[in-house]
């Protein structure tokens, strides 16, 4: 039951994230230019698989050397940062 709890509780986290989503918007973008809208979708659905592989392989990786706690005070120390860097005009 554990690896149904994680599809739907990564499901669910990545879906609500990616929506109006900077990503998003450019595949609409792409997909309102008259573009074929198959390629639009599997290119757009192949790179985010890629990419969320690419996660999930440097994750477990890097988990085993740093805390999965301090990844995550990391990660909300970086989107703070970036956060401030977009509201100051420098990003």
């Amino acid at each position: 039951m554990q690896f149904w709890q994680a599809l739907l509780a990564t499901f669910s986290l990545v879906f609500l994230a990616e929506l109006g989503d900077k990503t998003q918007l450019a595949v609409f973008l792409m997909a309102a230019q008259d573009r074929p809208i198959w390629g639009v979708f599997l290119g757009s659905a192949t790179a985010l698989i890629l990419s969320s592989l690419i996660a999930v392989l440097l994750g477990a990786t890097i988990s085993r050397f740093i805390a999965p706690a301090l990844i995550q005070k990391g990660a909300g120390i970086a989107f703070v940062f970036i956060g401030f860097l977009l509201l100051s005009g420098k990003l």
